[in-house]
Formats: C-alpha cells, sequence, structure tokens
C-alpha cells in the first residue's frame, strides 16, 4: 500500500513494537502538527545515515552520537526549524529536548535520537517540547502513521507513506515508511527526513549495510536543486516483532527477498519527494547506461539533471536538445567518444554519433517534453554499469518557494 495523502488512520498497517504520535505545539507553524515522536520496542535495531554537509545541525551530530552508545528508543523530530548554525547553544537545547523525553518515558537521554527540519540559523525554542512531551507520549499509537507523515512536513504540498508487507517463511513481515523533502534535495543525501520501521528480526551489521547501500541507490539518486542539506537523516529501524528466523546473512534467500522489500519502499519514497519537488511539474528519469563505471553514469547523470538551462528547458515543454548534449559533455568524463553516444527521450532516438538522429523530428521532441513524466536514455557505449537519477524542471514557483520561505 503506497499512499501519498491520508485522512484517517483507520487503514493505517500497525507495525509490532511501533507506536508514535504527533501533536500541534507551534515550534514555527499555526493549526498544524509540527512535533512527532516514534517509539520503538526494547531491543529494535536502529541504524542511520546523515548529511554529509560540513554545516551538519546539532541533531545530527546529536544522533550520530547517541547511535553509537546505547540502544536507540525514541525518535523525536519537529519541523518548522533546523537548529542548523546556532552553536552551542541549539546543541544544548537539543539535548534537553531528548531529556525531557527520557523522563517521560523513563530511558536515559541517549536513547533518544533528536531530529529536526526547518529554517536555518534559528534556534530552536525549547518551550514548544516542554509544553508537548507529555501529550505525545501519552498518546503513542500504532496507527497514527499519517498524523506524523503530516508533521514532519515544511514546504512539502502533501506527506509521503509507503506501507507493504510480505510473507517471509511462515512469518508477515510489515514495513512502514514515511519521509519529508521538496527542496534543497540533493545527494548526500538531501534535505529530507526518513524514516523505515520494519518488525523483521535482523542484525544490526545486515541492516546497518542494507540501510547505506539502499540509501545510495534510492535516496541519493534524487535531486531536484543540487542543494544538500544540513539536516538530511534516513533511518532503518527493525522491531523484531515478526517472529521470523533471525536475519543475519545477507546472501541467503530470506535476506534477498526483505532487502528486495525495503528497497522498493525506499525508492518510493525518494521518488515522492522528487514528485512533489518545490514547483514541479516533471518528474524526469536520466537512465545512463555504457559507463565505465557507477561513478562516470553518475556524473553524467547529475550533469544533466543539475544543469539550469535542461531543467528550464523541461518546464517551458521546450524540446532543446541541444541542452542536453552539452551537459553530457560538461561532466568531465575522461576520454569521451562523442561518436559513441546515443540518446533518447522515451522511445524516441534524438542522437548518435554526435548528431541529431536521422528519425527524430522536432514533433516527436514535442510530444515527449509534453508529458509530466518521461525518460532521457543516454548511452556511453563504453562500459557495462548502468545508473538511473531522477530529477524535476525549474520552474517560477521554485524561485517563489524559496524567496518567500521565511515569510
Amino acid at each position: 500500500m503506497s499512499q501519498s495523502d491520508s485522512s484517517s488512520s483507520e487503514s493505517m498497517m500497525d507495525i509490532r513494537g511501533c507506536r508514535l504520535n504527533a501533536v500541534a505545539a507551534g515550534v514555527r507553524y499555526e493549526n498544524r502538527s509540527d512535533i512527532a515522536l516514534i517509539e520503538l520496542s526494547e531491543g529494535s535495531v536502529v541504524v542511520g545515515a546523515f548529511t554529509q554537509n560540513a554545516f551538519c545541525a546539532a541533531p545530527v551530530v546529536i544522533c550520530k552520537n547517541h547511535l553509537g552508545t546505547n540502544q536507540a528508543r525514541y525518535l523525536l523530530i519537529n519541523s518548522g526549524n533546523a537548529n542548523a548554525g546556532t552553536g552551542q547553544a541549539g546543541f544544548d537545547i537539543a539535548m534537553e529536548t531528548c531529556a525531557l523525553v527520557a523522563k517521560a518515558t523513563g530511558v536515559e537521554s541517549d536513547q533518544v535520537l533528536p531530529f529536526s527540519t526547518g529554517v536555518i540559523g534559528e534556534l530552536l525554542p525549547l518551550e514548544p517540547f516542554q509544553q508537548s512531551i507529555s501529550e505525545l507520549v501519552s498518546g503513542l499509537s500504532a496507527n497514527f502513521w499519517p498524523e506524523v507523515a503530516r508533521a514532519i512536513m515544511t514546504t512539502d504540498t502533501r506527506p509521503k507513506l509507503v506501507q507493504k508487507e510480505f510473507e517471509l517463511s511462515g512469518s508477515v513481515i510489515k514495513l512502514s515508511g514515511i519521509a519529508k523533502g521538496a527542496g534543497m534535495i540533493h545527494p548526500n543525501m538531501a534535505t529530507m527526513l526518513a524514516y523505515i520501521v520494519s518488525d523483521i528480526a535482523i542484525t544490526e551489521e545486515v541492516a546497518q549495510q542494507w540501510h547505506l547501500e539502499l540509501c545510495e541507490k534510492t535516496f541519493n539518486r534524487a535531486t531536484v536543486d543540487g542543494d544538500t542539506s544540513t539536516n538530511d537523516s534516513c533511518i532503518l529501524a527493525c522491531t523484531g516483532k515478526a517472529g521470523n528466523l533471525l536475519i543475519d546473512n545477507s546472501d541467503s534467500e530470506d535476506a534477498l527477498i526483505v532487502k528486495a522489500q525495503i528497497f522498493e519502499i525506499y525508492r518510493e519514497l525518494a521518488q515522492a519527494i522528487v514528485r512533489d519537488g518545490e514547483g514541479a511539474t516533471k518528474f524526469v528519469t536520466i537512465e545512463v547506461s555504457g559507463g565505465n563505471s557507477e561513478d562516470e553514469c553518475k556524473k553524467v547523470g547529475f550533469s544533466v539533471a543539475h544543469s539550469p538551462l535542461v531543467k528550464t528547458a523541461l518546464f517551458a515543454c521546450d524540446p532543446n536538445w541541444g541542452r542536453i548534449l552539452a551537459a553530457v559533455g560538461n561532466a568531465d568524463i575522461d576520454n569521451l567518444n562523442i561518436d559513441a553516444i546515443e540518446i533518447a527521450l522515451d522511445q524516441v532516438p534524438l542522437v548518435e554519433r554526435g548528431a541529431v538522429h536521422s528519425e527524430y523530428s522536432e514533433v516527436l521532441g514535442q510530444e515527449i517534453f509534453d508529458k509530466p513524466e518521461f525518460t532521457i536514455y543516454i548511452n556511453l557505449n563504453r562500459g557495462g554499469c548502468t545508473e538511473e537519477i531522477w530529477t524535476t524542471d525549474l520552474s517560477h514557483d521554485y524561485v517563489r518557494i524559496n524567496a518567500e520561505y521565511r515569510t
């Protein structure tokens, strides 16, 4: 079950060993939830991946520290304020929010992981947490996935929620994932928060291995504007309550089935973030094949995805294919043979032997560029690697949204 919006919790899948809640605390927004809490049962495996921005926010630093010292039990999330660029004062407040949850639940402070998203450079107010933690804890429920998905939103136009269940050797496994992100989206990771929870029994070693690999193949293939945030965090939590045999070998038959299901959750969430890109009217897949390496394919894909000229042509529905050609050539690939490169728009051939394909016409190109979703295929014809990048156009609304973000 995939849901981009939901007005009711009645049909939500409960994940054994997980409860959650969200409240309107007034961190920044009026009349909407903006603080959320996710509770994980004792013994849960919790692993993370975080931003590589040097100005990482206080909660990111604390999350990393807490994951390395004790078993995480609670995930505390706020929207509206990133608590980034706030120095020691911001760090102290984030630690105090952890202490508030610890006191209310009877766990240690380092068993609480804090997450923040929103405006950078403003000190996170402590009062909303002081006033709402009791309500958050007392109202915890297994079904409040839509409420939490909404509470973590900033410029998102809709919540992002994906749920799945499948059978594994006689046990029913459940997966639920939420994410936020619409702008400042770029690998390593993006301005995004993502939380994927399952009741699968798995070792921390296998979970961490899969988490980093799947983040790289999904969230790190999504880009809206080429800006990496200070607060990106992605958590995989497994409560171990499904009753399955412990997944302790990443190459076993059961393990491969589980990994494929988790991958689908990550991919759907990553693509949902791109589809909800700030001001976006297009969802475009860039598939680069025939590369000598994964890195080579990514370079070409991101060169096209980040080109302002390509992105504005997408918004204008203008099949100005020369911009794509120029972006490929700008990818800084050593000894690139332009005569070997082939480019197509969906199934319409566009470029061969360094020039426009004999079967291409402006009419065919226009038909593709008019579509809300399509794929740009680029074959380098120099190796066996293939990579996908997901991106958007660049619209007037993107500029407006970001120009008015703090007003």
